[in-house]
């Protein structure tokens, strides 16, 4: 029984010792992010209030 015991003991800390190690290391260079914005805001605004004189001006357009 006590030789059962230390098989299964051996065969499990056997195992233990195969398992694979996963290490995380820092990269040595530093993160770059680039952002591609566009701003467009102020077109839209004027394209907005340029619709809405127009809308004003010709109530049966639509």
């Amino acid at each position: 029984m006590i030789l059962r015991r230390l098989a299964i003991a051996f065969t499990v800390f056997s195992l233990m010792a195969c398992a694979p190690t996963v290490k995380i290391e820092p990269s040595d260079k530093p993160i770059v992010i680039n952002l591609n914005v566009k701003i467009d805001q102020e077109v839209r605004v004027r394209l907005d209030k340029d619709v809405e004189d127009l809308i004003a001006n010709n109530p049966d357009l639509f």
